[in-house]
């Protein structure tokens, strides 16, 4: 609690998942064992009120289930609000004026589950935006929902990749940003083919990376210090416990689809969204 109270009194910046002090340093003040725990507690809003609090799998999977069977949301629904979310973050993030090249490429790597329906969504909503996204997209579920998704991205003249290009000097000459929508909060147990050849790739690529909920490959709760290091996280509904050890530039929240009683049930202490956004910047 002293450590706590020295922060406090130095002016301690609470932003989502990231902290920072005004003034100073007070890491010798503290054992580095009591600073790390105490940044975790912040982090995950156990020493905060205001911060919003990082979810365990378990957690994520129940609101989700909560979402479906007692607020009668459809899976297609929040799929469809969750995509527009990354997509708009990505603009805040990564506007079309800040590429470099002429062309503002993004290649969206979608996975066999939600988190790529996700990913399809936010393409679609990218290229509306005035991106030019490429979907590559080897695994793809027989579902009805899923053709859908995939047969709207083709209607707009989205190109869909049959290779994953084998270089990453490839993906950094052809792209400016890599949309990573491979595994969700479900992910457990090991990477199978073809995503760890695809996930081993874009660990050595140049260009940033963004992490659609969870960074592909990471435990939902305790990270990955091997696996890719994304320069951008979306966390949707509420952030996972993993991202605590999210170490990019930007972390945003989206999805602005959670019902109050459901929020206060689960303690999210969820950030207000500004205005009308679907998006909210926690650092």
């Amino acid at each position: 609690m002293s450590c706590l109270r020295a922060l406090l009194g130095l002016g301690l910046l609470v932003g989502g998942a990231r902290v920072a002090v005004r003034a100073g340093s007070v890491r010798g003040s503290c054992p580095s064992r009591e600073w790390s725990l105490l940044i975790r507690e912040i982090r995950t809003g156990s020493a905060m009120d205001n911060s919003p609090r990082y979810m365990s799998q378990e957690e994520a999977q129940a609101v989700d289930e909560e979402l479906f069977n007692e607020y009668k949301f459809s899976v297609d629904q929040l799929m469809e609000l969750a995509g527009l979310s990354c997509a708009v973050a990505i603009t805040k993030a990564y506007p079309v004026s800040s590429f470099t090249s002429n062309f503002p490429t993004v290649l969206v790597v979608c996975g066999p589950g939600n988190n790529g329906g996700d990913g399809l969504v936010c393409a679609r909503h990218l290229k509306l935006f005035g991106y030019l996204p490429a979907i590559h997209y080897p695994k793809r579920p027989n579902k009805t929902l899923f053709d859908n998704l995939t047969t709207q991205c083709q209607k707009m003249d989205i190109a869909f990749l049959s290779e994953f290009p084998q270089e990453p000097k490839l993906i950094d000459g052809a792209y400016n940003l890599v949309v990573d929508a491979i595994f969700g909060f479900s992910f457990k147990g090991a990477v199978r083919e073809p995503f760890g050849n695809i996930l081993s790739l874009l660990k050595r690529i140049t260009i940033p990376i963004a992490s659609v909920d969870i960074p592909s490959g990471w435990d939902v709760e305790k990270g990955n210090a091997e696996g890719i290091q994304p320069d951008m996280l979306i966390s949707l509904t509420a952030p996972k416990q993993s991202a605590v050890h999210f170490t990019g530039r930007y972390h945003f929240l989206g999805g602005r689809f959670v019902p109050l009683a459901l929020e206060k049930k689960y303690k999210l202490n969820l950030p207000p969204y500004p205005g009308t956004e679907c998006v909210q910047k926690l650092s």
